[in-house]
């Protein structure tokens, strides 16, 4: 089939997970930590209140996971950065595997990735969510501070550095000395912060242009390729839809068909833009969303049992298979009880319940 099979597994009644996904190692379907195995429901409560959010609980009782260390000096900074703090649990309308906030606009919010099985060295990703799904900010917490500290100090606001180091407090100090972009005699920030800070896909794909801009075609494939190496951004499939637009730009046609079709092996509400987009540069028309449209049927559950799957590896495909066509036209909320559904068929209790929660 032109759709790409699981790489996660049921193996005598236990769920396991396989290293590298099909094509690109990007999993399809999900398996989670057996910390979450447990049937005990936690107790929910409303993290919404006339104080601030209580982001880290939300994160322990409902998420079931460990909030990141520097959580808490996170949303201050995305106050001052202007983002108004929202609560955990305004989960509408939103992909349902984030933990919101803060609002960045009317029609994107920051949130926490919640993985259902984390990518190394991606625990728990700093995401910007949209209709459509979700964009990499940073691959953690840290690393977003880091960033920020830098490119205000090399913006040379001192009033605003000063403010943004007092509310980091011991973060801040620990993963940036103020002046040390100066001091480093790089010549712009964004070389400053790839070569100091960590991969940014925004920082990579400006770089690319720039490239562009320069007459520097081999420079803008060569950093492309690199952008898409699967230890950079693993589980997330919009380097390869930039690297096809790349290859698209330069006249290798054939190219970026194929680097379009690997980005949809990996799920689509990482694409970072909307699926029809990639679905043009693959020069598929309809045929990977009726497949999967098919595969969530009945009669598709049916006939994966009888190829030999065991049930917890058929829901665990139906709650990838409907993330993927839920973010087609951002109807997330309509998905959301059946995919709960099937992370309990999976035995997953506490991520259904941590799925369909809403303030």
């Amino acid at each position: 089939p032109l759709y790409p099979s699981s790489n996660t597994q049921v193996i005598s009644g236990k769920i396991m997970k396989l290293g590298g996904g099909v094509g690109f190692g990007c999993p399809r379907a999900v398996a989670f930590p057996g910390i979450l195995f447990s049937r005990c429901r936690p107790t929910f409560r409303c993290y919404s209140s006339s104080s601030s959010p209580d982001h880290v609980s939300f994160i322990k009782d409902v998420a079931a996971t460990q909030a990141p260390e520097h959580l808490n000096e996170l949303l201050k900074i995305l106050q001052v950065r202007g983002e108004e703090i929202i609560s955990p649990g305004a989960k509408q309308g939103l992909v349902p595997l984030v933990i919101p906030l803060s609002r960045r606009s009317s029609d994107s919010v920051t949130a926490l990735l919640r993985w259902p099985t984390a990518p190394s060295g991606m625990e728990m990703p700093l995401v910007e969510v949209r209709k459509y799904g979700v964009w990499l900010l940073s691959k953690n917490v840290d690393q977003y501070i880091h960033r920020v500290l830098a490119e205000e100090d090399a913006n040379g606001n001192q009033e605003k550095v000063d403010e943004l180091f007092r509310i980091s407090a011991g973060a801040g100090k620990k993963l940036y000395e103020k002046g040390d972009f100066g001091a480093s005699k790089i010549s712009n920030i964004d070389t400053y912060i790839l070569k100091k800070v960590g991969l940014f896909p925004d920082v990579l794909e400006r770089r690319i242009k720039q490239h562009f801009d320069n007459g520097d075609n081999i420079s803008a494939l060569v950093t492309g390729e690199f952008y898409t190496k699967k230890e950079h951004f693993p589980g997330f499939a919009r380097p390869f839809v930039f690297n096809a637009e790349v290859l698209l730009k330069v006249g290798r046609n054939i190219e970026a068909k194929d680097a379009a079709r690997g980005a949809l092996k990996s799920p689509w509400w990482t694409l970072g833009c909307e699926y029809h987009e990639v679905a043009n540069m693959a020069e598929w028309e309809d045929e990977q969303i009726e497949y999967i449209k098919e595969k969530v049927t009945e009669e598709g559950r049916e006939a994966d049992l009888k190829k030999g799957k065991q049930p917890a590896q058929v829901a665990l495909d139906e709650a990838a298979f409907l993330l993927d066509l839920a973010s087609i036209d951002g109807s997330w909320d309509d998905c959301a009880e059946r995919i709960a559904e099937c992370y309990k068929e999976a035995g997953l209790h506490e991520v259904a319940n941590f799925v369909v929660y809403r303030d």
